[in-house]
C-alpha cells in the first residue's frame, strides 16, 4: 500500500500543470485594465532628486479594480486611485508631508467580448477628487475627462494603451487650474509559469504649465496562489526620460502585492 505522503505527492503532481495553467491565466488577465477580475493593487513608488533642495516621495497608490456586470455583452469597469503620500523638502526646504493626494476615478464601458482583430477596449469618464489633505499634495481642483483603453492578447503578449484627459470644473481659485493629458503605453509577457516581464510609460503632459513627465518603468511580477488566494507580487525600476522643472530626476523604485478576485 502507498504511504499517504506518496498519495498527496501523486495528486498535487496531476493538478500542478492545472494550478500553473490557472496562475498564468490570472495572471495575464491583470495585464489587462478591463479585465473581468475584481483585483486589489497596494503600489509603492520611491522617488528622489525631486525640487531644488533634491527631496524625496514615498507614494502609495491603493488602487481597487473593480467589474460590475451590466449584461450578457457588456461590463462596467471601476478602476479607482487612492494615493498616500510621505514626501520631504518636494519645495524646496518645505519640511515633510504626510497625507492623501487627489483620488481618481476611471470608468470604462467594455464589451465582455474582444472585437474585430482581437481588440479590447473600453471608454468612458474619468474624475479628478480634491482629496489632498495638504497644499503641496493635492490641487484643490475637481476635474473631469474622457478616458479610454485599447489592447490586444495574443500567445503571452499584452500590449496597448490607456489614455485620458482632465479638465478643471471647480476649486479653489488661488490654485492653478489642472488641464493635463495621461498616457500609458505598455507591453508585457506571461510566461506559462505566471511570471510577468512588463513595460511601460505613465507619461504626462501638463498643458497649463506646458512640461512633460515621462517615466520608463521597467517590471518583473509573478503570480502565486497562497491558500487559495491569487496574489501577484511586483518589483520594478524606472527612469525619469523627462520632467517638470521640480519633478523627480533619475532612477525611481516600485514594489507592489496585488491581491485578485476572479469573477468566473
Amino acid at each position: 500500500m502507498r504511504s499517504v505522503p506518496a498519495i498527496l505527492a501523486a495528486v498535487a503532481t496531476l493538478y500542478a500543470p492545472h494550478a500553473r495553467a490557472q496562475d498564468a491565466k490570472l495572471a495575464q488577465e491583470l495585464s489587462n485594465p478591463v479585465a473581468s477580475l475584481i483585483s486589489f493593487p497596494f503600489q509603492f513608488n520611491y522617488d528622489t532628486n525631486i525640487g531644488p533642495a533634491n527631496g524625496s516621495r514615498v507614494l502609495l497608490n491603493i488602487q481597487p479594480v473593480i467589474p460590475f456586470d451590466l449584461n450578457e455583452d457588456w461590463n462596467l469597469i471601476s478602476r479607482t486611485i487612492i494615493p498616500v503620500v510621505w514626501q520631504t523638502d518636494v519645495a524646496g526646504r518645505s519640511g515633510d508631508q504626510f497625507g492623501l493626494s487627489d483620488t481618481v476615478q476611471s470608468l470604462f464601458l467594455s464589451p465582455k467580448e474582444p472585437g474585430p482583430a482581437g481588440i479590447i477596449w473600453g471608454v468612458g469618464p474619468v474624475f479628478l477628487l480634491p482629496t489632498g489633505t495638504d497644499d503641496l499634495l493635492g490641487s484643490r481642483q475637481w476635474g473631469v475627462g474622457p478616458t479610454a483603453v485599447a489592447l490586444k492578447q495574443t500567445g503571452g503578449w499584452t500590449y496597448g494603451i490607456l489614455a485620458n484627459h482632465i479638465w478643471s470644473v471647480a476649486g479653489d481659485e488661488e490654485h492653478p487650474d489642472v488641464n493635463s493629458t495621461f498616457m500609458q503605453p505598455f507591453l508585457t509577457y506571461t510566461t506559462k509559469d505566471a511570471w510577468t516581464f512588463a513595460v511601460n510609460s505613465e507619461m504626462t503632459y501638463d498643458w497649463t504649465g506646458e512640461n512633460w513627465s515621462i517615466p520608463i518603468n521597467f517590471q518583473i511580477s509573478k503570480l502565486l496562489t497562497i491558500h487559495d488566494q491569487p496574489v501577484s507580487f511586483q518589483a520594478g525600476v524606472r527612469y525619469w526620460a523627462r520632467t517638470s522643472e521640480y519633478g523627480p530626476e533619475g532612477f525611481g523604485g516600485r514594489l507592489s502585492v496585488t491581491y485578485l478576485f476572479p469573477t468566473q
